[in-house]
């Protein structure tokens, strides 16, 4: 076997980067404020769908991206009314 270079890693291709981060941010709403290490898997998690869209396609995903941003402080801030409600608005826009 002759190596190269590393395989192109893609682990969400084309669109199908939107039903995984749908589904990343659904459970870190649920989780936000759970005991045990919720706040810290869903900030993490929040963290990783941000980076991802941002890596993808920052001027397609630009606003949820920045609202991301406002949502972790929020929810480290333990505001987790507000980072709940802006979690929704940031599902609404994604198709």
């Amino acid at each position: 076997m002759e190596v190269l270079h590393p395989k192109k890693l893609e682990t969400h291709p084309g669109d199908s980067i939107v039903s995984w981060a749908r589904g990343q941010l659904e459970i870190a709403r649920e989780i936000l404020d759970n005991p045990g290490g919720g706040l810290l898997s869903a900030t993490q998690t929040i963290g990783q769908v941000s980076s991802a869209l941002r890596e993808r396609d920052l001027a397609r995903w630009e606003d949820v991206v920045a609202e991301l941003e406002r949502i972790e402080d929020a929810a480290v801030r333990r505001e987790f009314d507000t980072a709940r409600n802006r979690l929704d608005q940031v599902l609404a826009k994604l198709p």
